[in-house]
């Protein structure tokens, strides 16, 4: 049944069209009642019409209207007026976010920022069992404030009309009231490579939906475009983004993070929405790279200093051949070491990545992205408990050889461990509590560490 601007529908005033989508139309709306502005969000007239789906519908809203949480839109009621059944929601003012990235595409840091509210949402959902399935800009509005709003939570399992069968119809945008090529377009741009087989769907669907939304706001472009719903389909299933779009001035970190979320099988992206967030907030921190580039320009300095480095050490050791031939000194034992790398171990990239204890007789080196340290009087390295979550670089023995410090590419900080009962019993350092460079003279070891350097 048509609505127009005035009517009455029950306590609810209709005031404005505020737009029309696939799953029906929005209005503004004066809630007579409680005396506010609502959304009302009206249901096409095949499903108010068929009772099986308008309890099913029910059930669901229910379920939705639990969803309590600063980045979701909120639905407050399911009704019914004149032959209509429509949704009461929360009437968020802003603009959405198909609007603007209509306008260019967004700064890094801003893009960044608006993901991690996203993941918020997603992550806030995910956890009671929601899952989205139509998460595309159209559906995620900008308050005046700047707080992002996830609209249509979970409506695209509530009106759909049976389980997922295998046909792509399966996506509801598509199957009800979607007769707008730019409609069914624009869904489609967003879908899962799982949606678009009509597959099951859990919440791995949305972090794909997800890299879409990150990649366009970043590039202006959608990631998977064509003229028509087969070509984008087409391009979900088997193309890739065209990555070269994305700013030159990007964290190589959320690129790989992008691929992750759009890769095409479910298991190889990321697990869950919380992960994600935890990532995004630690690229906020550095959404340009700068740290990573200081990292890079540091080992380019090293090896440039490495001719420099050698040519003072070879003049240092003609000048002390020259004093110790001039004075008898006891003959002291050669010793030579062959080290191999274990075949399930590589180095990991490090301006040092192995120093060698004060008194000779242990190494300890970076492999796998974490400490391993050995005894040359044993065959096989033991791993340092502890570090595999620190991806540890550069490491130095402290003077006195009981302890181990590495810089922190997680947490961009010095630390130390302590490696003496590392041969003994590996679990009692398991729990160790860090020691960050605040708390630490780096003088004595970063004498060890020079030594280390030119041995």
């Amino acid at each position: 049944m048509p609505i127009t601007i005035g009517q009455q529908l029950g306590s609810y005033e209709i005031t404005a069209l505020l737009g029309k989508g696939g799953m029906g139309e929005v209005y503004r709306a004066k809630d007579n009642k409680l005396k506010r502005d609502v959304a009302i969000k009206t249901l096409p007239d095949e499903f108010s019409l068929d009772a099986a789906r308008v309890g099913r519908f029910q059930r669901e809203a229910e379920v939705l209207a639990s969803l309590n949480h600063p980045n979701i839109g909120a639905i407050y009621e399911l009704e019914g007026a004149d032959d209509t059944r429509f949704l009461v929601l929360e009437l968020i003012e802003g603009d959405t976010l198909a609007d603007r990235i209509q306008r260019g595409p967004f700064r890094i840091e801003e893009a960044l920022e608006i993901g991690r509210q996203i993941c918020e949402a997603l992550e806030a959902a995910h956890e009671k069992g929601i899952v989205h399935r139509d998460l595309k800009p159209a559906n995620v509005k900008i308050t005046t404030d700047g707080r992002v709003k996830v609209l249509d939570f979970g409506l695209a399992r509530a009106i759909e009309n049976t389980p997922c069968s295998g046909a792509l119809s399966n996506s509801p945008t598509l199957t009800i009231g979607a007769t707008q090529a730019g409609v069914i377009l624009g869904t489609a741009a967003y879908m899962s490579p799982e949606q678009a087989k009509g597959l099951n769907t859990d919440p791995r669907s949305d972090i794909f939906s997800f890299g879409c939304v990150i990649y366009e706001m970043l590039t202006g472009r959608q990631a998977f475009d064509g003229d028509n719903v087969s070509e984008v389909l087409a391009a979900i299933l088997k193309s890739e983004p065209d990555w070269n779009l994305l700013p030159h001035d990007l964290n190589p970190g959320i690129r790989r993070l992008l691929i992750r979320c759009l890769e095409k099988k479910p298991r190889l992206r990321w697990y869950a929405s919380g992960d994600l967030r935890v990532e995004l907030e630690s690229l906020l921190a550095d959404p340009h790279g700068t740290a990573v580039e200081r990292s890079r320009a540091v080992k380019r300095i090293w090896w440039r200093a490495v001719p420099v480095a050698v040519g003072v050490l070879s003049g240092g050791v003609i000048a002390s051949f020259g004093v110790w031939t001039l004075r008898p000194a006891p003959k002291a034992p050669l010793s030579r070491l062959s080290f191999v790398l274990p075949d399930d171990q590589q180095f990991t990239a490090s301006a040092h990545p192995l120093a060698i204890s004060p008194d000779g007789r242990r190494i300890v080196y970076v492999a796998n992205s974490r400490l391993y340290i050995r005894s040359l009087s044993e065959i096989d390295p033991k791993p340092i408990p502890g570090t595999e979550t620190q991806d540890p670089v550069n490491p130095v023995f402290s003077p006195d050889g009981g302890s181990v410090a590495f810089y922190s590419l997680v947490d961009r900080a010095l630390k130390k461990i302590s490696v003496g009962a590392v041969q003994q019993s590996p679990s009692r350092s398991r729990n160790r509590q860090w020691q960050r460079s605040e708390h630490l003279d780096i003088r004595p070891l970063r004498r060890e560490f020079d030594a280390a350097a030119h041995v």
